[in-house]
């Protein structure tokens, strides 16, 4: 398994545990702030193969893969996608893929959360996922005529994550159709 193990220089880690078994597994990832790639992701987990295989399958869909790519698939998406590769989960190893899906959630949480903190102070932050200010989509937005939010999105990642300031970015535009 080459996708286990420590990597000491991360930007994210998440956990979650089994109540019913006792296991937990931990992600850790680190993305370069440039291409917001996720470069490297590993996991270590004390679980059974179950809970092992579907965090496998996990990081091979996340490595190597755009942040705005990612675009928060939900739970049933990523459920899948393990049931795809694995072959059906039984019903009583279901919770060692939901301990998984719930640790990788962990792990980009925490990845925001780490952003946002990167921008206390003065300046407003409209994407947390991307680490991206109301300054420089304004920024853009003037200089590029933009009229619609993928536009934004294509020049600044920003909208490209959660999805949840895509609204704050359309009225952003709306006020600067106005001002022209």
């Amino acid at each position: 398994m080459q996708n286990t193990g420590i990597d000491e220089a991360v930007d994210a880690v998440g956990r979650s545990a089994s109540f019913q078994c006792g296991a937990f597994v931990s992600f850790s990832l680190r993305v370069d702030p440039d291409s917001t790639t996720v470069v490297a992701i590993s996991f270590r987990t004390n679980g059974c193969g179950y809970m092992i295989a579907a965090a496998d399958v996990l990081v091979e869909i996340v490595k190597d893969r755009h942040l705005i790519d990612l675009h928060c698939p939900d739970d049933a998406e990523l459920h899948s996608k393990i049931d795809r590769e694995l072959s059906t989960f039984p019903p009583e190893r279901r919770q060692c893929m939901e301990v998984c899906v719930d640790g990788l959630r962990s792990a980009f949480a925490n990845f925001r959360a780490r952003r946002v903190e990167e921008f206390r102070g003065e300046k407003a932050l409209i994407c947390t996922c991307f680490g991206v200010t109301e300054e420089s989509i304004e920024r853009h937005i003037d200089a590029n005529s933009i009229t619609m939010v993928d536009e934004i999105t294509r020049l600044t990642n920003a909208g490209g994550g959660c999805g949840s300031c895509r609204m704050l970015i359309q009225e952003m535009i709306d006020r600067s159709e106005f001002q022209l």
